[in-house]
């Protein structure tokens, strides 16, 4: 790609973690710092974490542009990343439709079944589903171990790939049936390189616990159950940690830069089908 400013990508840059997310700033910040790229952010003005593929319909939504040094941004009130996808390719509030969406970066991995509730990946799904090349891109963060620096170095492990798609969307090679979801490792600065993977079957095991509601009354607060005004809370009841070779799960634990490419939903598995196919006959008897 040249570096003329005519010349150069375009590049948006989404997230399901908010405008102010360290993981986005990073990978504006290195987009912005290479000089390659024309970089645009249209991101949610607020963390929207797993909200999957919600978009916004029956109401309008509120756009505030935000100051990013070397980009344009704007931030979408209660806006869900496949929202702010859809308004960032729409011509709505940049001329021209992107070169290359990118969806991060995401402060926590996207493996497996988790694909399903991210957000992060919706963002990028969306631009799929519109006809423009699309990644995204997680850090796998890990409490106690992380820091907020290694959001910089994901970016910085991420420009490779980056410049290798938009090579390819150049030269009219990148594959129009898939987009990529990245994953890159806790230990970033040793990573083993990329690794291509496919998508696990990992994914936690969630429930429910009923919990108390608070009312206020003469500034006194007093819980309150009812059978009419119930409250329940998610809660983590454990995990299926699918290790499988060459999965998005066992890859990145391992150390890997796990990049799985993906449709706009996950196939069933071939004995699925083999099942099915034997099984519609039945409906016609």
């Amino acid at each position: 790609m040249e570096t003329g400013s005519e010349e150069r990508a375009r590049i948006l840059v989404t997230n399901d973690d908010g405008i102010d997310a360290p993981g986005l700033r990073a990978l504006v910040e290195a987009l912005v710092l290479s000089g390659d790229y024309v970089v645009q952010v249209c991101a949610p003005d607020s963390e929207m974490s797993a909200v999957s593929h919600w978009s916004t319909i029956r109401h309008p939504l509120s756009v505030n542009q935000v100051e990013i040094e070397g980009a344009t941004a704007f931030a979408v009130v209660s806006g869900t990343p496949a929202d702010c996808a859809s308004l960032g390719i729409s011509q709505t509030l940049f001329p021209s439709i992107p070169d290359l969406v990118i969806s991060g970066i995401n402060k926590g991995n996207n493996c497996g079944y988790h694909i399903v509730y991210s957000g992060t990946v919706a963002g990028a799904r969306e631009a799929f589903l519109n006809g423009v090349p699309s990644i995204s891109v997680s850090y796998d963060w890990m409490s106690g171990k992380s820091h907020v620096d290694d959001f910089k170095l994901s970016a910085k492990a991420c420009l490779p790939i980056i410049n290798a798609i938009l090579v390819a969307i150049n030269n009219q090679t990148y594959p129009s049936r898939c987009f990529l979801n990245i994953d890159i490792p806790t230990n970033v600065t040793d990573h083993k390189g990329c690794k291509l993977t496919k998508q696990s079957k990992s994914t936690f095991k969630l429930g429910w616990k009923q919990v108390k509601k608070t009312s206020e009354e003469n500034n006194n607060t007093t819980p309150t159950i009812s059978p009419n005004n119930l409250s329940f809370q998610r809660e983590l009841r454990g995990s299926y940690l699918d290790v499988d070779a060459d999965t998005d799960t066992k890859s990145l634990k391992e150390g890997y830069i796990t990049i799985t490419p993906l449709g706009a939903l996950t196939p069933a598995d071939a004995d699925c089908h083999s099942y099915f196919k034997d099984w519609l006959p039945n409906c016609n008897s």
